[in-house]
């Protein structure tokens, strides 16, 4: 077990957001949640979902995050942020820099600043009173020449000095990627791909047995590491 943002939850691999879940299994985010709640974890929600906030909040109780895109109207975003709010969301995954100023008058959720692979923007989002840290390159598929983010993850925890926690995103396949996720100084992982794979393959019972097997080979590896 550990404890996210004050959430206790049954181990540290939670869910990242993903786009348009129903591309690859009818129920989508549906699934998804229900899985995430009965494995004792966090699920994030993707901005670009096939599935509203208030639909996903319909499936049953569960820790929740928001991924979020600040665009140029910003009615939108404000009006995106209080529906997560009221449909119990507990924190909002920032993919931006300049906006977290501007989200903080607008919502008393914790931020978690994702996108991080630099130890300068590591000091900016202390700075600017972010909440957390997402090491993430966005899955690699911005750009094909980008660090891995466990190449980035020592420089971005060194950075923070503790002050705030450190996630990684990107390329967790294994538990032992888990465990070398965590003895670098991540307070926990998120893992996408492997999640809408399972999806596609078997929908809710394979988000489940995904999560169950990361979990499995996460605990051996602790045990074997003594």
């Amino acid at each position: 077990t550990t404890t996210i943002l004050g959430f206790k939850i049954s181990m540290p691999i939670m869910i990242a957001p993903t786009a348009m879940q129903k591309m690859a299994h009818p129920e989508g985010e549906y699934a998804t949640a229900r899985a995430a709640s009965a494995a004792g974890t966090i699920m994030t929600l993707s901005s670009w979902a096939t599935s509203s906030v208030e639909e996903v909040a319909s499936t049953g109780p569960g820790i929740r995050f928001f991924q979020l895109y600040v665009y140029k109207d910003r009615n939108v975003v404000a009006q995106l942020v209080r529906r997560a709010e009221r449909a119990g969301f507990k924190a909002i995954a920032l993919t931006v820099w300049k906006d977290v100023a501007w989200l903080q008058t607008i919502t008393s959720l914790p931020i978690l600043v994702k996108g991080v692979i630099t130890a300068e923007d590591a000091r900016l989002a202390v700075q600017h009173g972010a909440a957390g840290i997402i090491v993430s390159n966005h899955g690699a598929r911005q750009l094909d020449y980008v660090p891995a983010t466990i190449m980035a993850l020592e420089e971005v925890v060194k950075a923070a000095q503790g002050r705030i926690p450190v996630f990684l995103d990107g390329g967790v396949r294994r538990g032992t990627d888990v465990f070398k996720a965590l003895a670098l100084g991540a307070a926990g992982v998120f893992i996408g791909r492997p999640v809408v794979f399972s999806l596609a393959a078997e929908g809710e019972a394979g988000v489940k047995k995904v999560l169950q097997m990361m979990r499995d080979e996460f605990e051996l590896t602790m045990a074997l590491s003594g």
